[in-house]
């Protein structure tokens, strides 16, 4: 029997690398991965609606370096970079008072734009959640997204799948709406995967979505390094 594989893991060391980069002993290992939850938690909570893609932590003996990937970096940043000012003050504070930040170790904060938010999975079901938030019909939120995602030239496939009380009915149900193929057991093949939820009046609803970009070969990893 097959079993459904997270794709985002199921390629990891492959195609892809891990969201949190660093090297801990057993006794500092603990403190490092609480940080890290309380980091993505708080900054997922405050930059909800700002298509925020990735959230990947770096931790050095000086330095913790906290990598938003964005389609809306300017909002972020602010006026002569207030915002991010503020957010990186933020994130020290909640580290102080989790007592979880070396008074040693310095807060530093990058933001990375997303050149096509159309290709990727994340800000792609972000979008179709701020859809069915804003109470438009589930069946055209789904259809007007395939369509802007498989207008992208370097996109081969796309599956979005919506489930809960779908339209407020009584018994919940899945509907899923496909374009192009989805390869999701080629290790080569870059598929990129997200999941999340749109809280409707009536319950929760859960929105995933797949996106296929071709594959990888060791050559193009070659030529982007």
């Amino acid at each position: 029997m097959s079993h459904t594989v997270h794709p985002y893991s199921h390629r990891l060391g492959i195609l892809r690398d891990w969201k949190s980069r660093w090297f801990s002993t057993k006794d500092k290992y603990k403190e490092f991965l609480r940080g890290d939850i309380l980091i993505r938690g708080f900054l997922e909570k405050k930059l909800k609606g700002f298509f925020v893609s990735d959230i990947e932590v770096e931790r050095s003996e000086k330095a913790v370096r906290v990598i938003i990937s964005t389609s809306r970096p300017g909002m972020i940043i602010g006026r002569s970079g207030d915002g991010a000012t503020k957010l990186r003050e933020s994130i020290t504070k909640l580290l102080n008072k989790h007592k979880l930040l070396d008074p040693k170790v310095e807060i530093k904060l990058d933001i990375k734009e997303i050149r096509s938010p159309e290709s990727n999975a994340t800000i792609v079901s972000q979008m179709v959640v701020e859809g069915l938030e804003k109470r438009l019909p589930f069946r055209r939120v789904m259809k007007s997204t395939l369509e802007k995602v498989m207008a992208n030239r370097d996109v081969l496939g796309v599956r979005v799948l919506c489930s809960g009380r779908l339209g407020g009915a009584t018994m919940s149900r899945s509907e899923d709406r496909k374009l192009g193929r989805l390869p999701l057991q080629t290790f080569r093949a870059d598929v990129d995967y997200a999941c999340t939820k749109a809280v409707m009046p009536y319950g929760t609803l859960g929105v995933k979505v797949w996106i296929y970009k071709g594959d990888i070969f060791d050559k193009d990893i070659l030529l982007k390094k």
